[in-house]
């Protein structure tokens, strides 16, 4: 690589508490940091490096489950000596560690800076090499296509005509009887049962030892995570039924061991502390006026039409996100990385195949360029989309992402998502989302609704 052109560094303090599995790293690097290397026109590569001691602490509590858990010849089981279980048990160890680093410190360190630095990244980054060793720092390298910045300027002032509501009372009727609905949820609802089935929990999570001491002094990692009642009994949902926000426990969850290791048995303890949780009882009112700037009841009539009013299987409000790209589009003509729209094609192309309908859709005159158009179109929105929220300078809160994550909770009021959501199983089950993660696609969705609500302001 060549031409490194920036640098992103975040410094963290050194371990303040050693325990007998957790070595004393006072005087050991610490820096998790990020280099952005430029290598032609478009396609460029992000290396994060991961400091030594986290991959020899972790490498030390992977083998410390692993020797709890095998039978190796001529030990009992669990007593195969430490040095045993490290040097033969090695190779696996380290493809874990990989993993465990990779979920649990890279990919939030990767979104966050997205953010913090305004890295105008379209999709997400692909992994294309992990170097990692006993010996030295870890390397994480990430493909990712550069995007040149857009001319934007005066956009609120856009000519928009959106389009029109069915005049259909009973599109109204439909509206009044939802709006009731979740009031008189909200007035049953009662916080004292705590986080139930089908709500979101938010969470810290901190990999600790045995001695619930921690095992680097790193901020916890935030998630959330969706307690789906499909995923059944003796699942990681199972550990937040009945807690309370404010509340810390410490687990070794077989739900966390699973997320964070998918080919070794592990046995990590975590450190959990409850932040927040949204119910599902029922949908608030409140945080939907907040959402969309509404400051009338008059006004979130009008908003909720938008979801309960259809034309051709299409609701109002995605028809409306639909013209208003078009009308951004004809504002800023590009050509989206034919790389960018290859790989969408490709990604379309697959989805497309697993439908039964399949052998229908491919018989169909134009059918690739079909997909290909909406490929690039799907591309040119996402450029877009954050090229505004780099020029308007947006953030997401986490009620921002609080607001986001309640439109799921309601199948009418996630037509007010537009963008794809984040992958969140892992085979079939629900799996914890990086807060950073879902940042990004809270930003998407709050940009979209910040130029709707300028073009469309009387």
């Amino acid at each position: 690589m060549k031409d490194i052109v920036g640098t992103i560094s975040t410094i963290h303090p050194p371990i303040e508490v050693a325990s007998e599995t957790t070595p004393n790293y006072q005087e050991a690097l610490v820096n998790t940091r990020l280099l952005i290397s430029y290598t032609d026109i478009q396609r460029s590569y992000i290396v994060i490096t991961v400091p030594l001691l986290m991959t020899e602490a972790v490498f030390n509590q992977a083998a410390l489950g692993q020797q709890q858990s095998i039978k190796a010849h001529g030990f009992i089981k669990g007593g195969a000596p430490m040095d045993y279980v490290k040097n033969n048990f090695k190779e696996s160890l380290l493809e874990h560690v990989k993993e465990f680093l990779l979920k649990y410190e890279v990919i939030p360190f990767l979104y966050k800076n997205f953010r913090t630095k305004k890295l105008l990244v379209v999709g997400s980054p692909r992994l294309m090499d992990i170097s990692l060793t006993l010996d030295k720092h870890a390397e994480f390298t990430f493909e990712f296509v550069k995007v040149s910045p857009i001319v934007i300027e005066n956009w609120k002032y856009y000519p928009f005509k959106a389009p029109k509501r069915k005049n259909y009372k009973d599109i109204d009727r439909q509206v009044e009887s939802f709006l009731t609905y979740e009031k008189e949820q909200l007035t049953k609802h009662s916080r004292e049962k705590g986080i139930q089935l089908n709500d979101w929990v938010s969470f810290g999570l901190a990999l600790v030892g045995q001695d619930q001491a921690l095992v680097f002094n790193r901020p916890s990692k935030y998630f959330w995570f969706k307690l789906n009642p499909q995923d059944g009994e003796g699942t990681l949902r199972d550990i937040f039924i009945g807690k309370q926000p404010g509340e810390t426990f410490y687990t070794n969850d077989a739900g966390l061991q699973e997320y964070f290791s998918s080919d070794i048995e592990t046995n990590y303890l975590f450190c959990i502390h409850i932040e927040d949780f949204i119910p599902h009882t029922y949908f608030c009112i409140e945080q939907f006026k907040t959402h969309f700037r509404l400051k009338t009841n008059k006004e979130v009539h009008q908003k909720l039409i938008e979801v309960f009013s259809f034309r051709n299987d299409v609701c109002l409000r995605r028809s409306m996100v639909e013209e208003t790209f078009k009308l951004l589009m004809a504002k800023h003509p590009f050509y989206p990385p034919e790389q960018l729209v290859e790989r969408q094609a490709q990604m379309l192309m697959e989805t497309v195949q697993d439908s039964p309908d399949y052998n229908v859709y491919r018989v169909q005159k134009d059918f690739r360029r079909h997909i290909r158009e909406l490929a690039q179109r799907q591309v040119k929105e996402e450029i877009l989309v954050d090229q505004f929220a780099c020029y308007e300078n947006f953030t997401a809160s986490d009620y921002e992402i609080k607001n986001y994550l309640s439109f799921f909770n309601r199948a009418r009021m996630k037509e007010f998502i537009y963008f794809e959501f984040p992958p969140h199983k892992v085979q079939g089950q629900e799996a914890p989302i990086a807060t950073d993660v879902l940042r990004k696609y809270c930003l998407s969705e709050k940009t979209i609704n910040y130029i709707i609500y300028h073009l469309t302001k009387k």
